[in-house]
């Protein structure tokens, strides 16, 4: 029996329960009960890599000749389990890639001519499509769904080149690499960008801040465990001498051909510039798991030929990964049962101050009942002995004070104590205990 449709004004659903429901429901009929186009779900089961009816299938079955639906395949570490609509949607699922109808090249053609791994295909544009930057900045670009790579312009190149052999390289050795999924909760950390972090940072306007972060972590998996990669260039600090409207290195040629006379009227300072060197930031992407090692260029060594060691040391810090991985969630939990604790030592606070609130309230009105039951009576004994008086009185002077009688008592209205009494709210008629007798 399949769940029913999702309200589709907000809902989330398992890639389990997606599959069920396009195997009952025809996807037309489904995606208008989501609130979403036939097109667009069609985009979500292979996101979530759920297998659909072919062409033909609801005709066949309606005369019983339809095949026999295909297995749910296995979930894959990285993989996108749940869809909502407030959340955006994982790069399809494909083991191999599918060339597009009348394509000159396909996406298995620019792999093998360019040897990058899938995941780079197409990015340089993006990553060059940047915010206004000055000389000797780091790129900024606009689209934030990218590799996690930081990188001068002049550098791109060779980022791009480092980031493929690097990712193709944990591919061969099984380790899928990938963004994270939309709807797993991980993050990236900041990245230190410094080659010798020291006690401040001079890099540009960006002091303070990221130069620049992804949407979303590059996440290569060894096994079931996460690991985040950021590659970034880093910086050195530099000497800038002030020439014309410009800062330009001391060491360059620009400087040295300087006439005497405009180093004579001229200043420096000090900046943190890309250097052409990178460095690779392995760390967990979780909340609550603190790990993280870096492997860095020197002038001696390149990280290409550190990309052996650099899988050894992921591949073996798989176990210690998990240890920790395993004392997060037990944190976690530990912290979500003190926080509901909490809840309900709140909402017991607020269920006693309901109650006596409710009492406090009953005790005021009972009070006021009295103070009006009080003269009540004695407005009932005035009008009394004012009639027993009247009565001893003769003539037209008695008529007119039994009028003046009648006209107080229709001003003043009914005067039953008891209708005061029937008012009454007893505390547990106000407010009745969520807890009892507790």
């Amino acid at each position: 029996m399949t769940s029913p449709s999702p309200s589709p004004e907000k809902f989330e659903i398992s890639r389990q329960d997606l599959y069920e429901q396009v195997w009952a429901t025809p996807v037309s009929k489904l995606a208008e009960n989501f609130g979403v186009s036939g097109s667009y779900l069609a985009r979500v089961c292979e996101a979530l890599n759920v297998p659909r009816p072919p062409a033909g299938y609801w005709q066949k079955k309606a005369v019983g000749k339809e095949k026999p639906r295909p297995d749910l395949p296995p979930l894959l570490p990285g993989d996108q389990e749940t869809w909502s609509k407030d959340k955006p949607l994982s790069a399809p699922v494909r083991n191999t890639p599918k060339p597009r109808a009348r394509s000159t090249r396909s996406a298995a053609a620019k792999i093998a001519q360019t040897g990058r791994h899938p995941l780079l295909l197409g990015v340089e544009g993006y990553f060059r499509k940047t915010r206004k930057l000055d000389e000797g900045e780091f790129l900024r670009p606009y689209k934030q769904l990218l590799p996690d790579i930081v990188t001068s312009e002049t550098c791109l190149t060779r980022a791009l080149d480092l980031a493929s052999e690097i990712y193709n390289a944990l591919e061969k050795r099984g380790h899928r690499v990938m963004f994270a999924a939309p709807d797993r909760k991980m993050h990236r950390p900041d990245i230190e960008e410094r080659e010798s972090p020291g006690k401040d940072r001079k890099y540009g306007p960006y002091s303070m801040g990221r130069i620049w972060s992804p949407h979303r972590p590059t996440i290569c998996h060894i096994g079931a465990v996460p690991i985040g990669l950021a590659l970034t260039e880093m910086t050195e600090r530099a000497t800038l001498r002030r020439i014309g409207d410009r800062y330009v290195r001391e060491d360059s040629k620009e400087v040295r051909s300087a006439k005497a006379w405009q180093r004579a009227s001229s200043w420096t300072t000090e900046q943190d510039l890309p250097c052409g060197r990178f460095r690779l930031v392995a760390y967990s992407p979780l909340h609550g798991v603190a790990w993280m090692h870096s492997w860095q260029e020197t002038t001696k060594a390149t990280l290409g030929g550190m990309i052996p060691a650099i899988i050894r040391k992921l591949e073996s810090s798989e176990e210690e990964l998990r240890t920790l991985m395993t004392a997060a969630e037990e944190a976690a939990a530990q912290l979500q049962r003190e926080w509901e604790e909490q809840r309900e030592r709140w909402r017991r606070q607020d269920d006693q101050r309901c109650v006596e609130q409710a009492q406090t309230e009953s005790r005021k009105q009972l009070s006021d009942i009295m103070d009006r039951w009080a003269n009540a009576l004695a407005v009932q004994r005035f009008f009394r002995e004012a009639e027993e008086r009247a009565g001893q009185v003769e003539g037209e002077r008695r008529a007119r004070i039994m009028q003046r009688l009648a006209l107080a008592k229709s001003m003043l209205g009914p005067s039953d104590p008891l209708d005061y009494l029937e008012e009454w709210l007893a505390p547990e008629e106000r407010y009745r205990s969520k807890y009892g007798e507790e």
